[in-house]
């Protein structure tokens, strides 16, 4: 309790001497929810249309603000290095095209997205019962090459996959039978059917993968009170580590994690970095603002942070320290 007591009180001291980060605003009239970073990180991308814009698309502004431009002029998922488009049918199927060449193939997801390896050469999707409790919910976890037929690897249920940390190894979460209370958070070889559970638990939020694959940050809610909080993990397994912090987290490189801490007294948000292998916070600043509906996003080469804010509805970007 006294350690517990202590961490927090260091928490508010350094939140209270943050320095504001000065940030920009690159879109204005309270636009645009969403916004996400191109590969590049020189660009954020965004949904707009009339009346702001002449037609419906996915547009950039740069990010250091300018001229809005449209990138695409059709609505669709989009893969993280943009190199395809996934097309949700209204039945079975969803079409994934090339946008190098628009060659495409189809995939019979049920309209769900696909989660990409990092060389976008694989795909990974669930197929699940369309009807019951979620919890129940039987759910086959498909894996395809790009132009290839899809396999089942494997079945959970109430999850599906996560992210491929490399590109024979998935991430997912799920149960192993209907009736079973908790979920496993585990990885599988999709070659070998190799499975390693690293953590179960009544479910798990926010899962993060950092960038080289070698970690995993999530959140545990809603179960006793030695499994509840924010926890990191190397993906290879071991002892899971407990951070004494709670809020909205992602990663900024492979060794570091930004965090801002859940406020409740309607203060600026503050960010926190966390360097993972010194197991050190630093307080970078605060916003002098606060981010609207969690909507923020650190850019692929972790030099900047993009958020909505919640005093003008704007997306503003900031350089990180």
């Amino acid at each position: 309790m006294i350690r517990r007591v202590l961490l927090t009180a260091l928490c508010l001291l350094s939140t209270a001497q943050a320095a504001t980060l000065p940030s920009q605003p690159i879109l204005s009239g309270g636009c645009c929810p969403g916004a996400l970073w191109t590969p590049d990180s020189r660009a954020l991308l965004f949904l707009d249309g009339p009346p702001a814009r002449a037609s419906t698309g996915i547009y950039a502004v740069p990010s250091e603000g300018g001229p809005v431009t449209q990138r695409f002029s059709s609505v669709a998922f989009y893969s993280p290095a943009l190199k395809w488009a996934v097309r949700p049918g209204t039945g079975e199927a969803t079409t994934v095209e090339r946008l190098s060449d628009g060659e495409s193939f189809a995939l019979p997801t049920r309209g769900g997205d696909v989660v990409w390896n990092r060389a976008e050469t694989k795909v990974a999707y669930a197929r699940s019962a369309t009807s019951g409790n979620y919890d129940r919910r039987v759910t086959q976890v498909y894996v395809a090459d790009v132009f290839r037929v899809p396999k089942a690897v494997t079945t959970v249920y109430g999850g599906g996959p996560i992210a491929w940390l490399d590109d024979r190894t998935l991430l997912l979460s799920g149960k192993t039978t209907a009736g079973t209370r908790d979920r496993d958070l585990f990885t599988l070889d999709v070659q070998s059917g190799a499975r390693r559970t690293l953590r179960t638990a009544l479910g798990f939020r926010s899962v993060q993968v950092s960038p080289d694959g070698r970690q995993v940050a999530y959140t545990v809610s809603f179960d006793s009170a030695a499994r509840n909080g924010l926890w990191l993990q190397t993906t290879a397994g071991g002892t899971p580590r407990r951070l004494p912090e709670f809020g909205a987290y992602q990663w900024r490189d492979a060794r570091r994690m930004l965090l801002i801490p859940l406020r409740t007294d309607g203060g600026p948000h503050v960010l926190r970095q966390y360097d993972t292998q010194a197991n050190a916070w630093t307080t970078l600043g605060d916003l002098g603002d606060q981010v609207r509906q969690a909507d923020w996003r650190v850019s692929p080469d972790g030099t900047r942070v993009s958020y909505l804010s919640a005093r003008d509805g704007n997306v503003r970007v900031l350089r990180l320290p």
